[in-house]
């Protein structure tokens, strides 16, 4: 039989992870996704995630695809997988897809939503995925800083030093603060992001709230381009990777 290709969308607490990528000696959302792979289907098999996502960040919108010589359908894989994984990780919507499909290379956009709590007090319920930063924010100049991000520019600044050859060159399409309760939801999307790009633009924001960096200042440092200027990083368990977009291959 041929091997058909599967992929899934895949939702996890990042807290017990060392990021989502293999690494050696360490729990990745990768290597737990591949037993329970192999589990079901017998023989190693790699699995292929959209996006990286770094320890203790979370995702509700990861893609991942995988190959497999069976002829179980997508749902009672799923239902397999879910029955395998441990409790911090599940899949959803399990699709046969074309099987060139790649989901890191074929998708289009990604979007990370990040949460601040602005309560004055502690909200133990909320402490896994959010950082608390208190109330007093000026969330209109925070706005104004966030829409200098959108277009087609070098984002050297918000990440640390790159690989040589690697392009610092990315698209923002959306980046936008809205209210929700007691929290602050930031989602930001573009057509890729850099590494501590997110948490970086966030930490630096706050900075912004607070009144002790200016929106021209921010701006000058985005044009500057030079890495690791903007920041300090936010804490990753306030990040989650919400979605990944393709114009074919696979649908959210």
């Amino acid at each position: 039989m041929a091997l058909r290709r599967f992929a899934a969308t895949v939702s996890y607490d990042g807290a017990a992870f060392a990021g989502s990528q293999l690494q050696p000696n360490a729990r990745t959302v990768q290597g737990v996704l591949e037993e329970a792979v192999e589990r079901l289907f017998g023989t190693p098999t790699r699995v292929r995630l959209a996006g990286r996502t770094d320890a203790g960040v979370h995702a509700v919108g990861q893609v991942a695809a995988w190959d497999a010589d069976t002829r179980l359908d997508p749902a009672t894989i799923g239902r397999a997988l879910n029955a395998l994984l441990p409790e911090d990780v599940a899949v959803r919507d399990v699709r046969e897809t074309d099987p060139r499909f790649d989901p890191r290379r074929w998708a289009r956009r990604r979007r990370y939503r990040y949460t601040l709590l602005v309560a004055r007090e502690r909200q133990p319920l909320l402490r896994r995925t959010t950082w608390h930063v208190g109330p007093g924010l000026d969330v209109a100049a925070m706005q104004r800083t966030a829409d200098a991000l959108v277009g087609r520019r070098d984002f050297a600044a918000c990440a640390g030093p790159l690989p040589a050859g690697r392009s610092s060159i990315r698209t923002i399409y959306l980046a936008a603060w809205r209210s929700d309760g007691c929290c602050l939801l930031f989602d930001i999307e573009a057509d890729a992001f850099l590494p501590q790009m997110v948490r970086r633009i966030v930490g630096a924001l706050v900075q912004v709230g607070r009144g002790r960096l200016s929106t021209e200042q921010f701006c000058e440092l985005l044009r500057q381009a030079k890495p690791a200027t903007i920041g300090p990083a936010a804490p990753a368990h306030g990040l989650c990777l919400w979605s990944v977009s393709y114009d074919e291959g696979y649908d959210q």
